[in-house]
């Protein structure tokens, strides 16, 4: 029988309990307290979807059954997608885990489960958005501080690409601004996206996806941002974030080869070659 103390201590051992925390707090506040948009329908569909197809998939793959990750994709589709009917929701729900056991490569995966799945439902169905994520100041500044701090002192070694990203991110942002004589509270409205802070802490991030190497980290983040920025402010692409993220993404296979370091694990054993 689990006490508290040895309860907590397995909470604390995995990161993705955390985050899972972290994301459903969010999620319930939306539902409760500030509307995001989040429909409870749709949010229930995309969790389930992830969830059965994780079971599926794992029974077809004959591989161990975690539901941990699973739940993180639905949670973060849930904050992020949104669309004219909740079954789109759960088809993204289906897209995002399905592809993520066939597109892998040395036991890795390529793309970030619920990115992926975002960009294959915004090019394929007219009714599909992204959520501005526009929390408010309160809200957003919280979520900020707790993403933060479960990257930092869970120490899951990812916290670099994610301050790489957000810090190329918003200098490409002010840059741009000073270019055209902005005043600053244009960038800084748009770095108070609750939208971004999730792709920062848990799509760019993703250990399963993103380079083993800290340089390689640093380049995917500088890429990212770039590309990202270049496709929002020079072809009016709105959600260039989520198509350069997936559009570099491969190229993590080519840091890993060029800088190779010990592959992440989100316990301490390694995790090389194992299911997500």
């Amino acid at each position: 029988m689990l006490t508290s103390h040895s309860l907590l201590r397995r909470i604390w051992s995995d990161a993705r309990h955390l985050q899972i925390i972290a994301l459903t707090s969010l999620l319930t506040i939306n539902l409760l307290a500030i509307d995001f948009g989040a429909d409870p329908t749709a949010s229930a569909c995309a969790v389930a979807a992830c969830l059965i197809t994780q079971v599926a998939c794992s029974r077809l793959a004959k591989s161990p059954l975690d539901l941990r990750s699973p739940l993180i994709t639905g949670l973060s589709l849930s904050l992020l997608l949104r669309a004219d009917e909740p079954w789109i929701h759960a088809v993204a729900g289906v897209i995002a885990i399905s592809l993520k056991f066939l597109i892998r490569v040395d036991g890795k995966h390529v793309f970030n489960p619920a990115g992926l799945a975002i960009v294959v439902m915004l090019l394929s169905h007219v009714g599909v958005w992204i959520s501005p994520g526009q929390w408010g100041a309160t809200v957003w500044f919280a979520a900020l501080v707790g993403f933060l701090a479960i990257f930092v002192l869970h120490a899951t070694r990812r916290v670099d690409i994610a301050i790489f990203f957000f810090l190329s991110h918003a200098a490409l942002l002010c840059t741009r601004a000073v270019w055209l004589g902005d005043p600053w509270a244009i960038p800084l409205h748009q770095l108070q996206s609750g939208s971004l802070l999730i792709f920062t802490f848990f799509m760019i991030s993703d250990p399963r996806t993103s380079p083993d190497s800290r340089l390689g980290r640093f380049l995917l983040a500088f890429a990212v941002a770039s590309l990202a920025h270049y496709l929002a402010f020079f072809e009016q692409m709105r959600p260039a974030l989520y198509f350069a993220l997936i559009a570099l993404s491969p190229a993590t296979l080519m840091f890993d080869r060029i800088l190779p370091s010990p592959r992440f694990g989100w316990t301490a054993a390694s995790a090389k070659g194992a299911p997500r």
